[in-house]
């Protein structure tokens, strides 16, 4: 593999010398930098990482099982309804006897995707990188909703629709103000739930947090409004940076408080935990199974 040297008279002593440069190696060299990183704690990670984490990010795909529309569109077999105007139009072809019926069956949709990221002062080692993440999803998957929350809750999914990262998180910065304050989980919920999630916005969806669960308010506030979403969601998921700590326990009160109302519990350190995130997002189940982890 070809060094380069960053002399400028030795570069151009060697212009007619030099060997081509190894596109193959120089691309297994980009790869090899993404690995070391995939298992390294974001809280270590400096903006040079950070920017090579985005690439892996934006090559994450938020699938999600789908949702059953009330459309209805025609149907190959047997479907759940009699189409009757297909039907009748096809026996007219037949002096008016119906000899093959048709069907119709409802379509299916994407879920959406409803993301709340903790951005209180003991998530600040964790809230830059997965603010990306959150970008990732908004510009990469249709159907995606994106919060913020600490001493308040902000919806930022339309300042996080720009392609370009920088912009994205730049106007992220002027929309937030209550950046690596104080917790209020439980009434940053209950405002999510009175004016977006009951109504609509998390009926059906696929609903994750990303927060280590310190929370300064009311665990009482905080277990209700769990318990108010949990009714309507189709999958909870929380997602914890300090899980992968060894002996790790949902000791805090505001982790304690939700786990009962929580389908997955997962860590959020990393490129590989959030990588397997992905998968327990796409998993096609709709069975709710609680926790017995920590029972």
């Amino acid at each position: 593999m070809t060094l380069l040297v960053d002399d400028e008279n030795e570069k151009n002593n060697n212009d007619e010398t030099a060997e081509p440069i190894d596109d193959e190696n120089t691309i297994t060299l980009r790869f090899s930098s993404i690995e070391t990183l995939r298992e390294k704690d974001f809280a270590e990670y400096n903006d040079a990482e950070l920017r090579e984490a985005e690439q892996f990010m934006s090559r994450l795909r938020l699938a999600g099982p789908p949702k059953k529309s009330l459309r209805l569109v025609k149907a190959n077999r047997h479907g759940a309804r009699h189409d009757i105007r297909r039907t009748m139009r096809a026996s007219l072809q037949h002096d008016g006897e119906p000899i093959e019926r048709y069907w119709r069956e409802p379509s299916t949709r994407l879920r959406r995707l409803v993301v709340l990221l903790d951005i209180s002062g003991s998530m600040e080692p964790y809230a830059r990188a997965l603010l990306r993440f959150m970008h990732a999803a908004v510009v990469g998957r249709q159907r995606v909703e994106a919060f913020t929350f600490g001493t308040r809750l902000t919806r930022i999914t339309k300042e996080l629709t720009s392609r370009d990262p920088d912009k994205a998180l730049a106007q992220t910065s002027t929309q937030v103000s209550d950046w690596s304050g104080g917790t209020r989980l439980g009434e940053c919920l209950r405002t999510f739930n009175d004016h977006w999630g009951i109504g609509g916005m998390a009926r059906g969806s696929i609903f994750v947090v990303l927060s280590d669960g310190w929370d300064r308010g009311d665990p009482e506030v905080l277990a209700e409004q769990m318990r108010r979403l949990n009714r309507v969601v189709f999958r909870m998921i929380w997602v914890n940076p300090l899980k992968v700590s060894p002996g790790y326990a949902p000791l805090a009160r505001g982790m304690a408080a939700a786990l009962p109302y929580i389908d997955d519990f997962v860590e959020g350190h990393s490129l590989d935990a959030l990588q397997h995130l992905t998968e327990v997002i796409s998993r096609n189940s709709n069975e709710k199974q609680r926790l017995v982890e920590y029972a």
